[in-house]
This record gives C-alpha cells, structure tokens and sequence, in this order.
C-alpha cells in the first residue's frame, strides 16, 4: 500500500500529533511492507533527510507569536502538491483539518483516492483563543468543519473526540480509532531512573505526582497547584513534577511560589517544572519514579500521556467524563473524580495513606488500558483496506459537497495543466500572508478596535460618503473571499 500522510507539524516540532505521524510511518513500513510520503509546512532548521521515506516540505510563514510556534502552510505550493501526487498514493491521510485537508483534497481530485481524516484534539478551543472576535473564530471553525466533513472516512480518537466534533457542527458519521504510545511495557530499572531524576530533590517515602504536558490553563492545570495546597495545610510533604512548557508557564511558577512551593528564584521545592523533556527514555524514567500520575485535563481528546504513564505501571487520577477517563475503571486501572479542587484535594489525602494500593492500580493499568503503536496501527491498516474497497464501491459518492469543491477542483486542474499558475499561486499566497500577518498583528494588539472596525460595517456608524462604504466593503469582501 502506497500511503500519504498529511499534518501541520513535524520535526522539529515534535507534538502528540506529529508523533503520531512518526508512528504510523514507522510500522506501516516494518509491519506491512508500505511505501510512505509525508506533506508538512517547511520549518526552518528542518532535517528530513534521517527519514526511510521522502518527507515534502511546502511553503510557509510563519504564525508562531499566536499560534504557539507552529506555522501556517501555504496549500497551493503547485511544486510540493506535485511530488505528492507523483507519489500515486492508494490512500490519503490527513491529521489536521486546516491546509492538510485542502492538499488532501487537491491530491484526491488529481490521483482518485480516498481521504482518510482523524480529529486529534478540539481545534475550536485554539481558535477562539487565537481570534477572539466571535464572529471570525466562528467563521474559521466553519470552514474547518467544512473542510472535515469533504473527507471520505472520518476518525476520532476518542468517543468523547466524536461528541466534541459533532459540537462544533459535523453533521457526518465518524469511526473510533484509538491512538497507541511508544513506550515499551514495563518500568525502567532504578539505575536508569536514578541517572534521570539526578540532582532534584526527590527523598524517598515521600510522595511524588507528575504531570506531564502543555503547561496552559485550559488544560486544568492550576486545579493542581490549588488542590495541593490544600494538601499541603493539612500537613501532608509531597514532590510535585511538571514536565513540558507552554504560555503558561511562567505564571504557573509564579502561582507555585506565591504558595510556598518553591523559591521565586525558580529554586524547586515542594514543585519541580523540568521544562520540555524530548528523550523518550528519560520520560519513562520520571513515569517509573512517580506515585501518582496526575491528569484533570477535560480538553485532551484522547490523553495518551495517561497511557504512557500506564506502560511504566503508573495509576493516573483523572475526571469524571473526560475523554482520558475513557475505558478506564475506577479503582481498577486508575481513578475518576470530579472537576474541583476539593474533590482532587480530598483524594490525594487518602491516596497517600496507601501507595501500595496506588501502585497495584498502576500494574492493572499497565495490563490492561496500555497499547502499544504497532497494534494500533495494525487496526489502522485493517481500516484502510476497508476505505479503499469501499471507495471503489461508491460508497463515498454521497459525502458533503459544497462550493469549495469546485474550487478545489479548478485549482487540481489549473497545477496539473498550467506550469504558469505556479507564481500566480505563489503572489496569491504572498498576499494572503501579508493580510493574515498584519490581520493576527492587529487583533493581539487591540482586539476591541478590531472588533470594532468590523463592527462598523453595520447601519449604526456613518460614513462620510456611500463610495467609502462600498469600498470597506469591498476591501472586507475580498479578505474572506481570500
């Protein structure tokens, strides 16, 4: 099988789903024998040249100071479009349904193949957060919906992914396709472990919890640091280790300090953030060390950090409801309470009390939520072989059409039959970039004029004269046209 994947982060940005990427490649090739290409923006610094396949790189710019260090693609790269497509793939897989899903769509329509697209986490969430006038975020997370429900086959990580999807306003079927770790099964030895945590005070017999992660707020982060100290006035000592970055961070650091548990010198104490930890055996080491995995996050569609943790025998204690608690039995394989700082800061004064039963829930958690990437994407493979019949069949022919079907389609025809639309392309692009930079400028630095220049289009404000009006409007026109 000849396979496309397709996602707006690679290495070196390294992601939940940028590592999922990485292992679908890895073992459709060991495993079953396949040709694999990979389509990411270009990062700069990128070395793709380590990879047992051809990873395309096309343009981009970049959108780091409102979109967390990631770029933005330029879809309509003929060039990078066009080695895709040479790559004649039996299947198109997308990972993220921005232009991922537009060059999906573009190779589709040249190669005819079916596109496979999985929903890795809430997009919506970002988006409000990035473009805080309403009416724009709604408009964009229209237009992502739009661009999922063209898809022929639809995938969610988790069930509660599938509500979150269907929140925001996908009206299309989805199948439940989980996510595997790449974490061998089993605890590292304690030689490994002490190499890891050297030089951070960890004394033994006193608990010690992880969190690894996005360090940002919604991400429950601070209902940590809160039912800590809750713990920490009813006298009980504790280590508390934040693993990874995020906007967050320094404020969460500064939250710990104003709470004692460390100096505000960034000098640990009773809290320790590591900061971003990328060597896969070191984090197995700090999963092997810790008491207690402590996840309260509702916005992770699947939590594959919970199931790392469960590959090391680590027991994780998450909410109530949220898509990590799925498939996990509380008691059991891990533990489920409520969103509130109380109710976190209740358990983790009971749970101390009995750490060997903490840790006979985190062996049943490694026998029994852990899966590993290769079955994972042994059931991915077996589903691929379905979409394909399936797609031969005609059973995608009634999937939503809309009008930027026929734009996509004109635009296929115009890369495959015009060399000279290339630079048309590449100014389009240009313009599009520098309206989109100086648009993302704009609303981080005075979002309420923003909001309220739009706002002017309406009758409440007049204009000087009925040919201002009509040129604004034009102006605003050709900005979402585009």
């Amino acid at each position: 099988m000849r396979v496309c994947l397709l996602n707006e982060s690679f290495p070196p940005v390294l992601d939940g789903t940028a590592n999922v990427v990485i292992n679908y490649a890895k073992y459709l090739i060991e495993d079953f024998n396949s040709q694999v290409i990979v389509g990411t923006p270009r990062y700069p610094g990128g070395d793709y040249s380590q990879y047992p396949y051809d990873v395309v790189a096309y343009e981009s710019f970049s959108t780091a100071n409102v979109a967390n260090g990631y770029r933005t693609g330029n879809p309509f790269d003929e060039k990078a479009v066009s080695r895709l497509v040479d790559f004649r793939p039996d299947l198109v897989h997308s990972h993220c349904p921005a232009t991922a899903n537009i060059i999906a769509r573009l190779i589709r329509d040249r190669v005819d193949v079916p596109i496979v697209f999985t929903y890795h986490t809430k997009y919506d969430i970002d988006m409000r957060r990035i473009f805080k006038f309403k009416p724009m975020a709604d408009h964009i997370i229209s237009a992502m919906v739009g661009n999922i429900e063209c898809c022929d086959d639809v995938w969610v990580v988790s069930r509660g992914a599938g509500e979150s999807l269907k929140a925001i306003g996908y009206q299309g079927d989805y199948h439940v396709m989980h996510n595997g770790v790449d974490f061998e099964k089993g605890r590292v030895s304690a030689e490994q472990v002490a190499q890891a945590v050297s030089g951070y005070d960890l004394p033994e017999g006193i608990p010690m919890f992880l969190y690894v992660g996005r360090l940002i707020t919604y991400k429950n982060v601070p209902m940590i640091l809160d039912a800590l100290k809750k713990l920490s006035d009813a006298g009980q000592d504790f280590r508390m280790v934040f693993i990874g970055k995020g906007p967050d961070m320094e404020m969460l650091k500064e939250k710990a300090a104003g709470y004692g548990f460390m100096d505000d010198n960034d000098i640990p104490g009773k809290c320790i953030f590591t900061g971003a930890i990328y060597d896969r055996d070191v984090l197995r080491a700090w999963n092997t060390r810790a008491d207690l995995f402590i996840f309260p996050s509702t916005f992770d569609t699947n939590g594959l950090v919970v199931r790392e943790a469960a590959a090391c025998g680590l027991a994780s204690v998450l909410i109530e409801g949220s898509c990590a608690a799925e498939d996990v039995t509380d008691g059991r394989n891990g533990f489920k309470i409520e969103e509130s700082v109380d109710a976190m800061a209740d358990f983790l004064k009971e749970a101390v009390k009995d750490l060997d039963h903490i840790h006979e829930v985190g062996q049943h958690a490694m026998d029994e939520i852990y899966m590993n990437w290769r079955d994972a994407v042994a059931v991915a493979y077996d589903r691929y072989q379905y979409v394909m019949e399936q797609y031969k069949r005609g059973a995608y022919n009634n999937r939503h059409r809309d009008l930027t079907d026929v734009m996509v389609s004109a635009t296929a025809r115009n890369m495959e039959e015009q060399a000279i639309s290339r630079q048309i392309r590449h100014e389009i692009f240009n313009d599009f970039k520098d309206t989109a930079l100086g648009m993302m400028d704009n609303i981080q630095e005075n979002t309420s004029n923003f909001a309220a220049l739009l706002s002017s289009i309406g009758d409440e404000i007049a204009y000087d004269s009925k040919k201002n009006k009509e040129k604004f409007l034009q102006n605003i026109d050709k900005l979402f046209r585009d």
